[in-house]
């Protein structure tokens, strides 16, 4: 409320009030087109990691997730420190920048460990909804020291449930639908390749794959009825335990 005083008339006061909600001259207030503005736009989730992530201590990344109208977006900015010369050495200098479209509204729950033995630790988040709740989408990001970069491994959310193998020294994965596999995936670049899974429907059955995808089955059961079952090896086959 403005109040205006005019000693011309005396002590009579010109009120000029403008109500909350209301458009003065068809014009719209500041307040309104912020109030606009957020029922458009929101920040559904966000983190920050600058320990753990990379080369510890000289990394650092960022994960936003925001929606815009009905769309909603993952921005993930990847840091390093001091990579710039001129700059001051404490100064974080962007490596990577990444924009993803995703269709979940859950938090990152982000899992910061070494995916592929090298001493460094890698990044997954939840990036999307499967049809089945028991397999958790996520999309995987190595680091590569050499580059001092953050790679995008394209293809991390065809295989959910992902974890690091100790035995294989791999990458694997456990996809339920009707019945259920494990993937075993050697990093290639920016991608994950299967080379060999065991599958639990209408039996069992373990494959493996060359360098072009080509399957060869090594063991076909046709009597096994196990149900949902996880293994760390195919060769042989051994099980996770309490998984």
């Amino acid at each position: 409320m403005l109040f205006s005083c005019n000693s011309k008339q005396g002590s009579k006061k010109a009120i000029d009030k403008v109500e909350t909600g209301k458009i003065k001259n068809n014009d719209t207030s500041l307040a309104e087109k912020q109030i606009v503005a957020t029922s458009n736009t929101a920040i559904i989730d966000t983190f920050i990691d600058s320990l753990n992530i990379g080369e510890k201590g000289k990394c650092k990344i960022e994960l936003i997730k925001h929606r815009v109208y009905d769309d909603i977006y993952v921005i993930i900015k990847f840091y390093i420190k001091g990579s710039n010369s001129i700059k001051d050495p404490e100064t974080w200098m962007v490596q990577n920048n990444y924009c993803y479209e995703t269709t979940t509204l859950m938090g990152f729950e982000p899992n910061i460990s070494d995916f592929n033995n090298d001493s460094f630790n890698d990044i997954t988040f939840i990036s999307g909804t499967a049809a089945r709740g028991a397999n958790e989408i996520r999309r995987l990001f190595i680091y590569d020291n050499q580059k001092q970069e953050l790679v995008s491994i394209v293809n991390s959310q065809d295989y959910p449930n992902m974890l690091y193998n100790r035995e294989l020294d791999c990458i694997d994965a456990f996809l339920v639908y009707g019945g259920c596999s494990t993937a075993f995936l050697h990093i290639s670049g920016d991608s994950l390749k299967e080379f060999a899974s065991v599958e639990l429907f209408d039996g069992l059955t373990v494959s493996t794959y060359d360098k072009k995808g080509k399957e060869k089955v090594i063991l076909k059961d046709a009597t096994n009825k196990a149900g949902y079952i996880r293994y760390k090896n195919f060769r042989p086959l051994k099980e996770y335990d309490n998984y």
